[in-house]
């Protein structure tokens, strides 16, 4: 079974489509208990993290998820706050021009050029926090996180 693919422009539109009106610790809550009502509805082996740059709002690791996923997740959620994109933004766009972490400075043990880590933008203010699912191929990760958002806006 191959992994669907995505393009930059899909990302680049959905990146533009996600932004929220504001989000805090209340926001942070529901998004994470929407995220682990979609993973528990499929069994889905994955850790949920969000945080900001200092802080970590909302986790939990869904049954069968992996003590490493709690690393990927955090070192995903790493790429996404330092570019304030998508991680699967940032990574799709590396391979595209065979772009390595270490071009930038950034050590693999802290960032991981994988999907799954989807920043919380508010309007007016810009990246807040990130939002990142870690345990499926990296575009099912991404797909998880932006679903549930997509919900929240949704009202």
């Amino acid at each position: 079974m191959t992994q669907p693919t995505v393009t930059m422009a899909d990302l680049l539109a959905e990146q533009a489509e996600l932004i929220f009106p504001r989000f805090a610790e209340a926001e942070a809550w529901a998004l994470g208990s929407a995220i682990v009502a979609l993973a528990s509805a499929d069994a889905m082996r994955v850790v949920i993290n969000i945080r900001t740059s200092n802080r970590t709002l909302f986790h939990a690791a869904m049954p069968g998820a992996a003590p490493l996923n709690d690393q990927w997740a955090r070192r995903k959620s790493n790429l996404a706050l330092m570019f304030q994109e998508p991680s699967m933004l940032v990574a799709t766009r590396m391979r595209e021009k065979a772009d390595v972490l270490g071009r930038h400075g950034l050590a693999e043990a802290d960032y991981a050029a994988s999907g799954g880590a989807v920043p919380i933008v508010v309007t007016g203010v810009g990246v807040v926090a990130v939002a990142t699912v870690s345990g499926l191929p990296e575009l099912h990760d991404h797909q998880l996180v932006v679903r549930a958002i997509r919900a929240m806006l949704a009202g």
